[in-house]
């Protein structure tokens, strides 16, 4: 059993930057996926950002170029760097992990990132 835990989030204005951090209790292993997910108001969640099986980055298109991800699957950890913030970028976000590809994922309890204009 693993468990995400989030921190990082906050108030910033639009243009400007925050770093989120994952920290995940119990073994992950290196098959793992794990990821950013987000979900803003009225709207269903969607994955942000995800470090795959094999090591693969991808993410969602309206946050390529202003989003970077980073992660050691042996430590538990995922950092998402949000650059160029925009209004619309608010949302709750939520690190996700999954430790087999069957195996339902494992959710922190997310972190408010606000973006004002």
């Amino acid at each position: 059993q693993v468990q995400p835990v989030e921190s990082g989030g906050g108030l910033v204005e639009a243009g400007g930057s925050l770093t989120l951090s994952c920290v995940v209790s119990g073994s992950v292993g290196s098959a793992a996926i794990m990821a950013w997910y987000r979900q803003s108001k009225g709207k269903q969640r969607e994955l942000v950002a995800e470090l795959g099986r094999f090591g693969e980055i991808r993410f969602v298109d309206s946050v390529k170029g202003r989003f970077t991800l980073s992660g050691d699957k042996a430590a538990g950890t995922l950092t998402l760097q949000m650059n160029n913030l925009k209004p619309e970028d608010t949302a709750v976000y939520y690190c996700s992990v999954r430790t087999g590809y069957t195996t339902p994922p494992s959710w922190g309890q997310g972190t408010q990132v606000t973006v004002s204009s």
